[in-house]
């Protein structure tokens, strides 16, 4: 496989385990794995080195705030910051906080996240991350579970903080606000005998002490990230200072060897949660450039103005996003006239034959880009040069429309916080991607192992079977759950319950789930993560869940549509009503299974794979009713008691 070297031979199934297909790595890595950058053994390191690299490069900043509307971009440079993070150390420790302690960090991304988040890998306190997007009671969990001692917290976040006391009073002695604090809030704090601090307070609490960093090791625990999960408590997944600091170096060998090197000029839009794996490594990527990172407002009906503003070069995205600008761009382009819209569909049909033909995206259509596609990319600042996606699967129909009109690389990336964030992403400008998450970046060993009860075999001549990972990128553990930890660690190797197909240029392709399946009452087995790839390209629909009962014998859905296409058909069709009523109408429902009809017979789906009924819900899956994970995973038992009623109805009508 092209971009693939075998470092291990695959076995046949022995002694009850199944069998396992060959280890490869990265073809960039033939001849080992990259080291660090000298000297850079930690986080701290890479703050550290670039602060001192580039004191007077733009590091963090946010937009000024004139009488209530948003400005130009203010920024703080790397040597700002390092002086303020220094104040921050030592007002952590005057509060009793020492090397080893535990950090929390509560809010939307700004400076002052990042600037906590550096001060705990100054002092070697493990930086714990409280979801922004979840509630109090996991917040109460996981101060208690990691035994948090201080807090920093969003401004508008400490009611919310407070309430998770006086439970979490046992270990939580501190507070401290990114903002300023009300009176009656430093009341009920010190009620609970704790402290809380604005921030500014909270910068002089050291200023007549002073304490030595102490030494750090790159096998120390740097973060604990509790993933959401879709069933039980969440999982403390440790990483420490190796796993970041290795996952850089794979990343920086990958850019340098298709040549799309990050450099100090970059600029970063940091949007996506810090408090998830994924954006906390591509901020420490950028910072280990000497790049700028600028926050957005916390808006998400403000992101595009904000893009505009920082003019960000690489844009980071999960699939929700990018849905979002695909369907508003199909929306500019349908109600744009018939002239524009003709230019458009020409010069995307041209440039999408000579782009699977081989060309680079930049050479594909030159002209088309300066007089059709160079507004999509205007529309992103007109300075992006990569879209990457991850956290979830890109639909195909997406990436390969962004891949057209955006005069961008875009590439699919796929790892979990136990991997570090980062363990596969796709190439620029190679076609045959499109739809997989590309080869395994240079810093790890990847290889599959057979699923015998789901049909997948390691060693067939089209390879597939879970994901298994091992290097220096993997987790330490689960945080007080050694048991969990010797569940998916064996042998060295991390299984992630993904199942992947080997690709014939070396990349691979997400397929299924391995826990995602269920027996019909007939007695097949329905692999459903798979079936929700494949019925999600339909026409017409943002997001799909697929259920079926062992009591019955065939399947049902339900399906969020896309309201610009729903209402567009709507108004074609002569069928009246609202958004929300055209989801309640028989007939729309009636189009919507013949779209999924027409996908299944399409993709030559089995028939008791097909979907026999659909409920439509005019609300897409979120985290507010507990629908999915903030990383956008269906949590499917919640999923199955919320609908439920509903699902009971489809099985009764389609009988």
């Amino acid at each position: 496989m092209k971009y693939l070297v075998e470092v291990e031979k695959g076995a046949e199934a022995k002694d009850g385990r199944p069998s396992v297909g060959p280890a490869y790595r990265s073809v960039f890595a033939k001849d080992g794995f990259p080291p660090p950058v000298e000297g850079v053994e930690t986080c701290w390191d890479i703050f550290r080195t670039s602060a001192m690299k580039y004191p007077e490069n733009r590091m963090l900043g946010r937009r000024e705030i004139i009488n209530g509307k948003a400005g130009k971009y203010l920024w703080l440079t790397y040597k700002e910051v390092y002086d303020l993070v220094m104040k921050i150390g030592t007002s952590i420790r005057s509060c009793g906080v020492y090397q080893g302690g535990r950090c929390g960090i509560y809010g939307a991304n700004c400076p002052e996240w990042i600037m906590s988040m550096e001060a705990c890998n100054a002092h070697g306190i493990y930086c714990v991350p409280l979801y922004d997007t979840l509630g109090a009671g996991v917040v109460e969990f996981i101060i208690c579970h990691a035994e948090v001692s201080i807090v920093f917290v969003e401004e508008k976040k400490i009611p919310e903080m407070m309430k998770a006391l006086p439970n979490s009073t046992k270990f939580l002695k501190t507070i401290v606000s990114f903002g300023k604090v009300t009176p009656e809030q430093k009341i009920e704090a010190e009620s609970f005998g704790m402290t809380i601090y604005a921030w500014d307070e909270f910068l002089v609490v050291g200023n007549n002490q002073q304490y030595d960093l102490p030494k750090l090791n790159k096998t120390d625990v740097c973060t604990v990230m509790y993933t959401s999960g879709t069933t039980g408590d969440p999982k403390g997944v440790m990483l420490s200072n190796e796993s970041i600091v290795t996952l850089i170096a794979g990343v920086k060998l990958l850019l340098d060897r298709v040549n799309e090197q990050l450099h100090d000029g970059d600029v970063y839009l940091s949007y996506l949660p810090l408090a998830h794996i994924f954006d906390r490594v591509m901020e420490e990527t950028f910072l280990s450039y000497g790049a700028s990172i600028g926050f957005w407002r916390g808006d998400v009906k403000l992101l595009v103005e904000d893009v505009k503003e920082l003019k960000p070069t690489i844009f980071i995205a999960v699939p929700r996003v990018l849905e979002r600008i695909y369907a508003g761009l199909q929306d500019n382009i349908s109600s744009g006239g018939l002239l524009k819209h003709t230019i458009f569909n020409i010069g995307y049909k041209y440039k999408q034959h000579h782009m699977r033909k081989g060309s680079k995206h930049s050479d594909a259509a030159r002209i088309f880009d300066k007089i059709v596609f160079s507004k999509v990319k205007e529309g992103l600042g007109g300075n992006v040069r990569i879209i990457l996606s991850g956290a979830a699967p890109l639909p195909n129909h997406v990436e390969d429309f962004l891949r057209v009109v955006s005069c961008s690389h875009v590439m699919q990336g796929y790892g979990l916080t136990e991997t570090c964030g980062g363990t596969f992403v796709s190439l620029p400008d190679e076609y045959s991607m499109l739809g997989t998450v590309g080869p395994p970046l240079p810093n790890v060993d990847v290889r599959l192992e057979s699923v015998p009860e789901m049909g997948y075999d390691a060693l067939s001549g089209i390879p597939s079977g879970e994901v298994c990972i091992r290097g220096k990128t993997l987790f330490s553990g689960y945080y007080k759950r050694e048991d969990l930890t010797a569940e998916v660690m064996i042998d060295g190797w991390f299984h992630t319950g993904d199942i992947g197909q080997w690709q014939a240029d070396g990349s691979l392709k997400i397929i299924d789930r391995k826990k995602n399946i269920f027996k019909l009452s007939q007695g097949e087995y329905v692999a459903v993560e798979n079936l929700e790839n494949i019925y999600g390209s339909a026409s017409g629909i943002d997001s799909i869940w697929i259920y079926g009962s062992s009591f019955e014998s065939f399947l049902v859905a339900v399906v969020t549509p896309n309201k610009q296409a729903l209402e567009r058909w709507a108004e074609e069709s002569g069928v009246p009503g609202d958004f929300s009523s055209l989801c309640e109408n028989h007939l729309v429902k009636a189009h919507f299974l013949g779209e999924l009809s027409k996908t299944a017979k399409a993709k030559k789906i089995k028939g008791f794979e097909f979907i026999k009924a659909v409920h439509l819900d005019p609300v897409p899956f979120d985290i507010e009713r507990d629908l999915i994970t903030p990383s956008f995973k269906k949590k499917r038992p919640q999923l199955l008691k919320y609908y439920q009623s509903a699902i009971d109805n489809l099985y009764r009508s389609a009988k």
